[in-house]
């Protein structure tokens, strides 16, 4: 596909504006040493890639070999995690520097998450971002469809009004990243200490305000 200018920046939310994927992987161990079994961190991090909430409990009962209800162990995650944001949460190194950048130069910008969307905007008011996206966020629940499918980035580019060759994907995780490409969105992924590179054509960003030069 053929990109044209970019009038509309899609954010993934979590581990891309908000510094959560090392609390989400926090959380995940807190849950499993509650069925008397341990996961270093590292070992959580090291497997994590974004995607539906079930899905990753359900890929970690059975990496671990834990028999556990995904209806049982999601909310005691949720609960963890919330309590976990509360006292940890942050921004994303450079995301307020490329928010700031967006407002100066007319760029708009939107989220597209897995997550619930109240959850979502929670965690923006936790970090000082829901400022930024009051009417901009679209979860997955909303478009019945969640990474790595494209959907939720078609979705999020409709609702905004821009064709998919106007606009331009960040994301952390493999699955994320494999969700822009497959939407056909020129998309980054932006690497962290734990991330593992997606296989894709997606450029490789480790601060946010990188994203600049690509506009």
């Amino acid at each position: 596909m053929n990109h044209s200018k970019v009038n509309c920046v899609i954010f993934d939310c979590d581990g891309t504006l908000i510094d959560s994927e090392i609390l989400c992987c926090e959380a995940l161990c807190f849950v499993i040493s509650l069925y008397g079994m341990s996961m270093s961190q590292e070992e959580a991090m090291a497997h994590f890639e974004g995607g539906k909430l079930a899905d990753i409990l359900l890929a970690t009962c059975q990496r671990i070999g834990l028999n556990a209800s995904i209806d049982e162990l999601e909310p005691l995650y949720r609960n963890k995690l919330e309590e976990l944001f509360c006292e940890k949460l942050t921004p994303m190194n450079g995301a307020i520097g490329l928010l700031s950048y967006l407002e100066e130069n007319g760029i708009d910008y939107c989220i597209a998450s897995n997550g619930p969307k109240d959850k979502i905007e929670e965690s923006l008011k936790l970090t000082g971002l829901i400022k930024y996206f009051n009417g901009k966020v679209y979860s997955a629940f909303e478009a019945n469809s969640w990474k790595p499918e494209p959907d939720l980035i078609q979705y999020s580019a409709m609702n905004m009004g821009y064709s998919l060759r106007e606009c331009l994907y960040i994301d952390d995780t493999p699955k994320g990243v494999e969700a822009g490409l497959r939407a056909g969105v020129r998309t980054l992924q932006l690497i962290g200490s734990y991330t593992q590179q997606s296989n894709g054509d997606a450029i490789r960003i480790s601060n946010l305000t990188q994203a600049i030069e690509y506009l």
